[in-house]
């Protein structure tokens, strides 16, 4: 099942996507990751999706990457007194933590550790950003705020700080209860919600280790000041647009999700654009003209993958947003005058390292020979994510000594993950890598193919062998 592009697709698995079937035809469409979100549904839920994703991936022997996503620090209001009130701008509004139903002057906010961050110039956003409020004075458990945008306020809506770090732990007593069954049903990442600093990624480390990827999802802004820090301490990064463009001025999530994008390839590190891609087509079965460039702009920007949301979980056309979006990625990637000119703008300088230099050596291979594939055995994963990094011009067949490896790097950009048997020496390794190249569809017999690969064979992070080989 060989994909005729490079950039991946994520797709979120839900109430209208949760059959053999579809997960199926979804494979068959151009998923290439599926995200369990664990903000709805139950675990029952995630598990039966599970087991149907390990049932397909038998089925087609490729692969199949599973992400599960964390919920995360959810801050709402309480409630009202008549369950909705309307603000006027310019009113005086006050947030505090003695409970009780609200009314036009105040409402709980029971969340103590938001007014240890609050100050005046602080803005809380409540309702996705639809009621704006600045805080004026904040003694700890009271904040006088002035209203900045008005409208209806109503039960339980959302509060989001802008201009302040909330000491809060990205993982709720629900989330270390979710991140434990992720892990136990074997996941192949875990996404980190509201991560606003580097210690937060260490935290969720320190219970993972090695057993999933880690995904750092930036939504805060605070991330963004802390953006190279978090990379490095990530396998790989979402750029959560949704929320970003709720807690900063819209204007600035598309050079803010650029600016990530080319950490993320500095790095090596897979990047992720989500978030409202495909939106109207949780509707009606084809997307605007505008989401439509917003997809193909991730693309020229370098991102590894796009995902969709609700679009693919509880929308009415997930099979055709999936299909949209393989065809979207796919005329993109094949407009030769701007896209491999923005790859090349975009490339990192390679490291004074063994593995950077090997891997430098597979892109100017392939610019130079008629490289039919490019193929990379691995260990940890490493290899085949340095060869990512460097674009090369010929596709990536990634051959992985065990199946949880593969499965992760499923998400990386270029990269036909399949599972090997080890070897014994270099000669079996080019062997199996000629074998391989013609079996998966990427070479022809007598065609040309680079290996990439490390001597001591097997031991990880040791790559430092190029090999060009006739098929």
């Amino acid at each position: 099942m060989r994909r005729q592009r490079n950039a991946k697709i994520v797709a979120t698995l839900g109430p209208a996507s949760g059959t053999p079937e579809i997960i199926r035809r979804l494979v068959e469409a151009g998923a290439d990751v599926f995200r369990l979100n664990f903000s709805h549904g139950t675990h029952e839920d995630h598990r039966k999706r599970y087991d149907i994703i390990r049932s397909v991936e038998e089925e087609t022997g490729r692969p199949i990457g599973v992400l599960a996503d964390l919920q995360g620090p959810k801050l709402r209001l309480g409630t009202f007194a008549e369950g909705r009130v309307q603000l006027a701008t310019g009113d005086t509004f006050a947030l505090d933590l003695k409970g009780g139903p609200g009314t036009r002057q105040r409402v709980s906010l029971p969340h103590p550790e938001i007014f240890q961050a609050l100050a005046p110039g602080v803005q809380l956003l409540l309702d996705d950003g639809k009621v704006r409020l600045e805080v004026e004075t904040s003694d700890g458990e009271r904040a006088q705020t002035r209203v900045v945008v008005g409208g209806p306020l109503s039960d339980r809506k959302g509060v989001s700080v802008v201009g302040a770090v909330l000491p809060l732990s990205p993982l709720t007593p629900k989330d270390r209860v979710d991140l434990d069954y992720a892990l136990e049903l074997g996941v192949d990442w875990i996404a980190l919600s509201f991560v606003q600093k580097p210690e937060d990624v260490e935290e969720l480390r320190s219970i993972v280790r090695d057993r999933a990827g880690i995904m750092s999802k930036l939504e805060k802004p605070a991330a963004i000041e802390h953006l190279n820090a978090i990379v490095a301490l990530s396998d790989a990064v979402m750029v959560a647009r949704g929320d970003l463009g709720v807690e900063m001025a819209p204007e600035q999530v598309p050079p803010i999700q650029r600016r990530i994008v080319r950490a993320c390839r500095q790095a090596g590190k897979p990047s992720i654009v989500a978030t409202q891609m495909l939106e109207s087509m949780i509707g009606v079965p084809t997307p605007t003209r505008a989401e439509v460039s917003d997809v193909a702009s991730a693309i020229y920007h370098g991102a590894d993958a796009v995902m969709l949301s609700a679009e693919s979980a509880s929308g009415q056309f997930p099979l055709e947003a999936v299909t949209m979006m393989n065809r979207i990625i796919t005329v993109a990637e094949n407009d030769h005058d701007y896209y491999r000119p923005m790859s090349d703008a975009a490339r990192p300088a390679p490291g004074a390292t063994i593995a950077d230099v090997i891997c430098a050596g597979i892109r100017e291979a392939t610019r130079l020979l008629p490289i039919a594939a490019v193929v990379t055995y691995t260990t940890s994963g490493s290899s085949s994510l340095r060869a990512s990094r460097e674009r090369p011009a010929a596709s990536i067949l990634s051959m992985a000594t065990s199946r949880k490896i593969a499965r992760r790097l499923t998400l990386g950009w270029g990269l036909h993950s399949v599972e090997a048997a080890a070897v014994a020496s270099v000669d079996e390794m080019s062997i199996r890598a000629c074998e391989a190249a013609i079996r998966e569809g990427y070479a022809k017999t007598g065609d040309t193919i680079v290996v990439a690969t490390g001597t001591p064979v097997g031991v990880s992070g040791t790559t430092n062998t190029l090999k060009i080989l006739t098929a």
